[in-house]
């Protein structure tokens, strides 16, 4: 076998032998006065013995001293041609002049025989990385074409593998650090999320996490749903920009904030503000899109505000959907913002979608394009909130290894009939002042109670409560003032709206005092009571009665 005729295909050999022709003297130069390197000068001088050329090496004993594993094969059955002793010491002695499926076992263990046809039929060199063999060590194997017969008409393959265990070794240690690290993340993120929602009385709702892929860092989406009272329900979704354990904590921080301050019954765009401040006491690096919305079943609208986040899409009965871009801030923790809130229609037979990027925004196409195909998938979409949920992940093609996470939070206002319906009731009276509104109110309310067919105790509390409501607002508050009950397969709500601001509070009345025992009363005698401001100036007053 000519080992010359192919040594000069092995890697980095035509480099060598272009840098060596390059500074090679001709031998007719030298005699016309060419110039003459002063090193290259004295060795000529001294008659210093030359540098033998790549071809009068002696090839075999140079790859036999190779630390890479060497060997050749050659014809169809890519025969054994040689071994070098790297490659003996790795797998064994190997029969020469034998197929490489009998006498290379280890490269058909690995895959590579198809690999040497392909280089055979193509005459190009192929590389595949880092094969791990059943020793344990791990090679990147590089399969050369070369002409293996004396007169050049014979094809064979030099197969040349470098020993990469080390390095596979260090970046399996870093994939096994990454994926703890996205495990950790990836706890952390679902312990901070709801491990169960909220269950509003006028209102079905549904929500799915997914983490990003195995390749992908756990980003800090999250949603909620928070039961303010009084029949009303907030919800909020958000996404913290950046990836792993620090955008999870930076989200639990704000998933607790928001129900905080959800507790203090404000106005949407009055609870980004709040959020905003804290986002950016937080982590003045760190900012986060949110969309906080609550549900008024007296109004039949959602009322919400955006701190850049994406805009809802909420489809009414008759199956059109309706995207609500308008007003939307800049995302938390960018400060010296006023957020504002706007408002949505959502009647019996709506469903709602607050969701995060991670489910519209893809690489190769406009957000806008997401958004839309969102939008034709929840046209079609029906069922209960968590059929409407998973649909619409699969629709927007949402998999295991997607590349980013995704959050979608899904809220149906049902259109209840029948019986069901009979459990859901509304009476209202406006109250025009006067020494005379308090009778009407403990009337009407006995009235209403009694055809709603309430047992005797609970009629007793809910017009003792009415009565207790009103005085308040006659004494503290200024017109206009009504009185709404309301009724939910669970409870009963009674509220009282005036037009004064001013909220009341559970105080201590002295036994001398003659007022400042209504609220105290309320609290003692209901469930829970509350207060908050209205949008269009006053305050409205509620209690509720639980009846399960």
């Amino acid at each position: 076998m000519n080992f010359t005729r192919w040594s000069a295909r092995l890697p980095g050999t035509q480099r060598r032998t272009a840098a060596q022709t390059e500074h090679t003297v001709s031998p007719d130069l030298r005699g016309e006065g060419a110039p003459v390197p002063a090193a290259r000068a004295e060795q000529l001088t001294d008659d210093a013995p030359p540098v033998p050329a790549v071809d009068e090496l002696p090839v075999r004993d140079v790859l036999d001293r190779v630390p890479a594993l060497v060997a050749l094969v050659h014809g169809p059955e890519h025969r054994v041609a040689y071994v070098n002793d790297s490659y003996t010491a790795a797998f064994g002695v190997r029969p020469v002049g034998e197929p490489a499926c009998e006498a290379l076992p280890e490269l058909d263990e690995l895959g590579l025989l198809p690999l040497l046809d392909q280089v055979l039929r193509s005459a190009k060199s192929r590389t595949v990385k880092s094969r791990k063999t059943s020793s344990g060590r791990s090679y990147t194997f590089t399969c050369t074409p070369v002409d293996t017969s004396p007169k050049g008409h014979g094809g064979g393959v030099l197969i040349f593998a470098t020993d990469v265990t080390d390095h596979a070794e260090a970046a399996e240690r870093l994939r096994a650090s990454e994926r703890s690290q996205r495990e950790t993340a990836v706890t952390l993120q679902r312990s901070l999320l709801p491990q169960e929602l909220e269950e509003p009385d006028d209102l079905r709702i549904a929500a799915t996490y997914q983490p990003g892929g195995t390749e992908a860092a756990v980003g800090g989406d999250w949603y909620d749903v928070i039961t303010l009272g009084g029949g009303r329900t907030a919800l909020v979704i958000g996404d913290v920009m950046g990836r792993g354990v620090r955008a999870a904590a930076v989200m639990g921080q704000l998933r607790t904030a928001v129900r905080a301050y959800a507790r203090l019954d404000l106005p949407p765009h009055e609870v980004l503000q709040l959020l905003d401040g804290l986002a950016t006491e937080i982590d003045a690096n760190q900012i986060a899109t949110c969309v906080y919305a609550v549900h008024d079943p007296n109004e039949g609208r959602l009322i919400y505000a955006s701190a850049g986040h994406l805009p809802i899409l909420v489809r009414d009965e008759s199956g059109v959907v309706v995207r609500a871009d308008e007003p939307t801030g800049p995302p938390l923790g960018t400060g010296g913002w006023l957020h504002t809130s706007g408002s949505v229609p959502l009647g019996p037979g709506s469903t709602a979608v607050l969701y995060t990027d991670g489910l519209v925004e893809r690489r190769d196409e406009d957000l806008d394009e997401g958004i839309a195909s969102l939008e034709r998938a929840l046209s079609g979409a029906t069922g209960t909130p968590q059929v409407v949920c998973d649909r619409l992940v699969r629709s927007l093609g949402v998999t295991a290894d997607h590349d980013d996470d995704v959050a979608v939070l899904v809220l149906q206002h049902p259109a209840r009939t029948g019986p069901d319906g009979d459990l859901f009731r509304n009476a209202a009276l406006e109250l025009l002042g006067g020494v005379e509104a308090a009778p009407r109110a403990r009337a009407f309310a006995s009235g209403v109670l009694t055809s709603w067919r309430f047992p005797a105790e609970l009629q007793d509390l809910g017009v003792l409560a009415a009565s207790e409501l009103v005085a308040n607002s006659l004494q503290h508050g200024t017109p206009p003032m009504r009185l709404r009950l309301r009724r939910t397969d669970r409870r009963l709500i009674i509220e009282v709206t005036d037009g004064d601001d001013h909220l009341p509070r559970r105080r201590r009345a002295e036994p001398a005092d003659e007022a400042g025992r209504g609220i105290a009363i309320v609290a003692t005698i209901a469930s829970g009571w509350g207060s908050r401001r209205t949008p269009g100036g006053g305050k409205a007053v509620w209690c509720e009665f639980a009846l399960k």
